[in-house]
C-alpha cells in the first residue's frame, strides 16, 4: 500500500503547484490518503453507482472525459485492485477506441444525491464481457461544491448522432452559462512505472454560470479551495491538454470539449470571490452527444428546509456553537453520530446560496435541535458570515443530515481521536456511546491550550457520569494557567504511540478527525504497528469555510 513516501504519489507538476500555492510539503502527509488498492468501503461505493466519470486520451493525443454507464450492477470489484464494467461505450464516445485498445484512465465515482465522491486511476483493458480496470492509485474528495441530484434510468435511448465542431455554438454557450457542474480530465506521463502516471477525472461545481464563457473557444473555470493535492492543476503544468464534460441532467446529453489549459494564479478583479485562481481553457474540438446516457437527474432543491437559530455559544475565540430548531413546524430529521448537516446560506452580494456541510456536534438523542460547532476561517466566506451575522432568530436552509463517517460496529471498543475543531463528530459519537454503555470508549483530543479547548466541560461531564467512557487530552502549547493533570493529560500532540498505549485491544476501531497531516501521521503510525487498515476510519477538514 502507498502509506510511505518511498514511492512519492506526486509528480513535478503537482509539486510545483503545491509550492506555488504555498501549501507546504503535501507529500509528507498525503501518503496515508493515497493507496494502490480500493479499501472495502470504496469498492462498495464505486460498484453501487449507476455511472462512472472517466478521463483518458485518444489516438490523436487529445484528452477527453466521458460518462460510462450500464445496467443495474454493471460495475463490480472482484478484488481490491480491480473494477470490471459490464457495458460497452457507444461508437460516438470520444474514448471508445481507447477503451478497445487498452489505455490509462482516471475515474471518478460520484453520488450526486449524497454528495459523496472518490477517485482512482489505472489501466483499462477490453474483453468479451466488457472492460477491466487495474487500479494504480485511489483517494477521496470532499463534498463542498457538489449539487445534490436524484437519478432514474430511461430505457431505450438508442444510438446517438454526435455533432462535431471546432467552437461552441450559441446553444452550447447557453448550456455552459447555466451549468452548475462540470467534469475535467487531465493527465501526466513521466518516468515509466511512476505511481503518478496516468489520467485524473475531477469534479468542479459552483453556482449556475460559475464557468465563464469568454468566447466560442475560450472558457475560464474558477478553482476553489480543496484538498491541496493539486492533481488537476499539477497535471496542467506538466501537460496542458484537458478534457471538459458538461452534462444535460434533464436529457442525458453530454457536451465534450478538448483543448489546452493554463493557470491564472493571480486573477485581477475576479468576479467570483470564492475563486483562489482560474483555469483558462482554449478549446480545440467540441463533441455534442444528445441523449448519450440512459440516466436522468433531478435537482433536490425542494428538500431544503428552514431552521431557526435559537442560541449561539462562543466556545473559544475561534469556535462558536450554533443551536438550530425547526422553523416550519416539522420534526427534525434524525441523524447518526458523526454525520454532517448540509446548509445553504444566503450571503448579501452573492448571486446564489453558498453551500457547506458542517459536522453535527450534539447528541443524536436530542430530536428538538441540531448543534453545529463551527470554526471561523479567515478566508472562509460562510464561516465568517455565520460568526459575524447569524444571531438568535436568524434563518438558514438545511438538507437532511448525511455522511458515512459513523460508528462502524455495534460493540467493538472505540477510540475517538481529534485535533482542533475535528472534535465535532467525536463529541457526537461520545454522546451516542454514553447512551449505549456496551463497550469501552476513549475520547482523545489535541489542541493548543486551554483557551482553544472547545466544549471541555461537556466532555468532562459525560466521562464523569459514565464509567465506560475515558478521556485523554493533550496540549501542544499549554499556557501558564493550564494545569497538567487537571486541564490536560500530557504536553505535545496526539500520536499513534499514545493511542496504542491506551490498550484498546485488537478489535478496537479508531475514528479520526482533524487536519490532513494529523490524520496521515496517526494512520501511518497505527498501520505500521499492525492495526488493520479497515479498523481505521477518518474524516478530514480544511480551511474551506
Amino acid at each position: 500500500m502507498l502509506t510511505s513516501l518511498a514511492n512519492n504519489p506526486f509528480h513535478s507538476g503537482e509539486l510545483e503547484a503545491q509550492a506555488r500555492a504555498g501549501v507546504g510539503d503535501v507529500a509528507k502527509w498525503a501518503g496515508g490518503f493515497i493507496r494502490d488498492y480500493l479499501p472495502e468501503q470504496h469498492r462498495l461505493f464505486h460498484t453501487s453507482q449507476p455511472f462512472l466519470v472517466v478521463a483518458g486520451g485518444d489516438g490523436d493525443d487529445q484528452t477527453w472525459i466521458t460518462i460510462v454507464d450500464g445496467p443495474e450492477g454493471f460495475a463490480k470489484s472482484p478484488d481490491p485492485r480491480r473494477i470490471t464494467l459490464a457495458t460497452e461505450l457507444e461508437a460516438s464516445d470520444p474514448l471508445a477506441g481507447a477503451f478497445r485498445q487498452g489505455t490509462d484512465i482516471g475515474v471518478l465515482g460520484i453520488e450526486l444525491a449524497t454528495r459523496r465522491r472518490n477517485r482512482f486511476c489505472g489501466r483499462v483493458s477490453s474483453g468479451a464481457d466488457g472492460y477491466t480496470i487495474d487500479i494504480r492509485q485511489t483517494f477521496g474528495n470532499c463534498p463542498q461544491y457538489i449539487h445534490e441530484r436524484a437519478w432514474k434510468r430511461v430505457p431505450g435511448t438508442g444510438a446517438v448522432e454526435a455533432v462535431r465542431s471546432q467552437s461552441l455554438s450559441e446553444d452550447q454557450i447557453a448550456r455552459i452559462s447555466s451549468a452548475d457542474t462540470l467534469f475535467i480530465g487531465s493527465g501526466h506521463r513521466g518516468e515509466d512505472g511512476a505511481a503518478s502516471n496516468g489520467f485524473d477525472a475531477s469534479h468542479r461545481g459552483g453556482a449556475p454560470g460559475f464557468v465563464q464563457v469568454v468566447d466560442g473557444t475560450h472558457l475560464r473555470i474558477p478553482d476553489y479551495a480543496g484538498n491541496n493535492f493539486f492533481n488537476t492543476i499539477g497535471n496542467i503544468l506538466s501537460n496542458p491538454r484537458v478534457g471538459l464534460l458538461f452534462v444535460d441532467f434533464e436529457t442525458g446529453g453530454l457536451l465534450h470539449l478538448t483543448g489546452c489549459a493554463a493557470i491564472d494564479w493571480d486573477p485581477k478583479g475576479a468576479e467570483d470571490q470564492n475563486a483562489w485562481r482560474y483555469i483558462d481553457v482554449r478549446i480545440d474540438a467540441v463533441l455534442d452527444r444528445p441523449g448519450a446516457v440512459g440516466l436522468r437527474w433531478t435537482k433536490q432543491d425542494h428538500l431544503a428546509r428552514p431552521l431557526r437559530l435559537t442560541e449561539r455559544v462562543e466556545e473559544t475565540p475561534a469556535i462558536t456553537s450554533f443551536y438550530l430548531e425547526s422553523a416550519d413546524g416539522r420534526p427534525l430529521e434524525p441523524f447518526a453520530a458523526g454525520q454532517h448537516l448540509p446548509v445553504e446560506i444566503r450571503i448579501p452580494g452573492q448571486p446564489d446560496p453558498s453551500k457547506r456541510s458542517y459536522s453535527l456536534s450534539g447528541s443524536p438523542a436530542d430530536r428538538t435541535r441540531y448543534r453545529l460547532s463551527i470554526k471561523r476561517e479567515d478566508k472562509g466566506l460562510v464561516s465568517r458570515f455565520l460568526h459575524e451575522h447569524l444571531h438568535a432568530g436568524g434563518l438558514i436552509a438545511a438538507r437532511q443530515p448525511s455522511g458515512d463517517f459513523v460508528i462502524p460496529c455495534n460493540d467493538c471498543p472505540l477510540v475517538l481521536v481529534s485535533a482542533g475543531v475535528g472534535l465535532t463528530p467525536m463529541l457526537s459519537m461520545l454522546h451516542a456511546s454514553a447512551q449505549q454503555r456496551n463497550r469501552p470508549v476513549w475520547y482523545v483530543h489535541g489542541t493548543r491550550n486551554g483557551r482553544d479547548h472547545a466544549l471541555r466541560e461537556e466532555v468532562e461531564r459525560l466521562v464523569a457520569t459514565n464509567d465506560h467512557l475515558r478521556k485523554k487530552v493533550y496540549y501542544s502549547q499549554p499556557d501558564d494557567t493550564d494545569l497538567p493533570g487537571k486541564d490536560y493529560d500530557g504536553k505535545g500532540r496526539v500520536t499513534a504511540d499514545r493511542l496504542l498505549a491506551l490498550g484498546a485491544g485488537p478489535d478496537a476501531r479508531y475514528m479520526l478527525c482533524g487536519p490532513a497531516a494529523f490524520l496521515s501521521d496517526i494512520q501511518n503510525g497505527l498501520e505500521a504497528a499492525g492495526v488493520p487498515a479497515d479498523h481505521i476510519h477518518f474524516e478530514t477538514f480544511g480551511p474551506t469555510g
